[in-house]
């Protein structure tokens, strides 16, 4: 009997041996031997076949071969793969991430003891600079603490409740720390210009600037310069204790050797108020010669290292000087008498400005009004006021003070308090016109 099959066979002979055919097609035969010495058996096992499990088969990948040059799109839609509950993916260790541990800070003690403070814990790395800030060095009840008030009844309160009433600053005060605010305006963009001048001598003009940069450099903390501009020998570096005969000669014929600012003070004065000044011409046969472009070499060094540049004028405005001042002129000062004359020859320096395309400068103009000249008690101050409120944007009162009276070295110690307020009124008005952010 011969039997096909696809299955592979086994044989078993008398002798105990197994005989296996070949696995492609099988031939399978038993035979019954005539012979009683050997007996041959067929024995036909089923292939065990191996069944996917689910899980395998919902990720597995058909093999199904993909035209390089043709994409079908509906072999590329998104299959939706649900997970069940049985099905848990394990990760190697080496693949899963380390979950960083951040230690909890040490509570915060705002009021630690001497032996705590002594004994402070040491980190264990090296702490950067950054660390060292004023939340964490400084005690948030002696930071928040205001300061003492002043004034003598508001400073006795303070005094008597032991530091726990602090009624506020009195009216003077707050007055004049509103007035020190104002003259401490901050500025972007370069140094502010302010010209000083008027169409008449013998007014104050120079004792105007001396006052205006006094008060601002004792009140400021950059650094503010007064140059005295007048080609007909200006008196500004008399007006402080000289320490250097430099001129604005010596900074031209020099602009190219004062690179830093310590070369520079060589060739300036400075007083108590820390004002320097740059002084002008000595020589009457040299000071025609300082023209425009000397005076812009001039601006162009005070550019490079102080913040507010005052420029004391001359009486010339026709003068090619006074053209470079004005084009540099952020805002101007005009000064004024009290007599009748010397009131009309400042009105005239205002129309002569708007006439010569400057009407930008005169809106924007500060009168300073010398009460010091001759005739000024027999004049009505309020009708020159009146006048020139109509004009400018501001006027200002200066007294009379019998250390300016003589003409000579001016010491602000000694100044009187009225002109001492007067000079910071006037440095304050002059701040208000000044831009904070300047792009050109």
């Amino acid at each position: 009997m011969t039997t096909k099959r696809n299955e592979p066979d086994v044989r078993l002979t008398a002798d105990g041996k197994n005989s296996s055919a070949d696995d492609d097609t099988k031939e399978s035969t038993v035979e019954e031997a005539p012979s009683s010495e050997s007996l041959t058996f067929t024995l036909s096992l089923p292939v065990a076949v191996r069944e996917t499990p689910e899980h395998e088969a919902a990720v597995a990948i058909d093999d199904v071969a993909v035209d390089a040059h043709h994409v079908d799109p509906a072999a590329m839609a998104t299959t939706s793969i649900a997970l069940t509950p049985d099905l848990v993916v394990t990760m190697p260790p080496e693949l899963t991430p380390e979950v960083a541990v951040i230690p909890e800070l040490p509570p915060v003690d705002h009021h630690p003891t001497r032996r705590v403070r002594q004994r402070a814990e040491v980190r264990g790395a090296p702490e950067a600079a950054t660390m060292l800030t004023a939340e964490r060095l400084i005690h948030q009840g002696k930071q928040n603490r205001a300061p003492a008030p002043e004034g003598f009844l508001q400073a006795l309160v303070y005094a008597v409740t032991f530091h726990l009433v602090n009624v506020g600053d009195s009216y003077r005060a707050r007055e004049r720390k509103a007035l020190e605010a104002r003259i401490t305006k901050t500025f972007v963009g370069g140094t502010r210009f302010v010209p000083v001048l008027t169409r008449k001598g013998g007014v104050g003009k120079t004792t105007i600037s001396a006052l205006l940069g006094m008060a601002m450099a004792d009140t400021r903390e950059d650094r503010i310069i007064a140059i005295d501009a007048n080609p007909d020998r200006g008196t500004l570096a008399e007006r402080i204790d000289r320490q250097t005969r430099a001129t604005v000669r010596d900074v031209v014929l020099r602009a190219d050797s004062l690179h830093t600012f310590s070369e520079f003070q060589t060739v300036v004065s400075r007083d108590e108020t820390r004002l320097d000044v740059l002084a002008s011409d000595t020589d009457p046969h040299v000071s025609e010669a300082f023209d425009e472009n000397d005076y812009n070499v001039v601006a162009d060094m005070a550019e490079r290292f102080y913040s507010v540049a005052i420029t004391d004028c001359g009486t010339g405005i026709v003068h090619s000087v006074m053209r470079a001042t004005l084009q540099r002129a952020d805002s101007i000062v005009i000064v004024s008498g009290g007599s009748v004359d010397e009131a009309r020859l400042a009105s005239e320096t205002l129309t002569w400005l708007e006439s010569n395309g400057h009407a930008h400068l005169v809106k924007n103009a500060v009168v300073a009004l010398n009460t010091a000249t001759q005739g000024t008690n027999l004049v009505k101050l309020e009708e020159i006021e009146a006048h020139f409120k109509s004009r400018v944007r501001e006027i200002v009162r200066v007294p009379y003070d019998p250390s300016l009276a003589t003409g000579s070295v001016i010491h602000y110690r000694n100044l009187s308090k009225l002109t001492k307020t007067a000079a910071r009124e006037l440095a304050a008005v002059v701040m208000d016109g000044l831009p904070e952010i300047r792009t050109n």
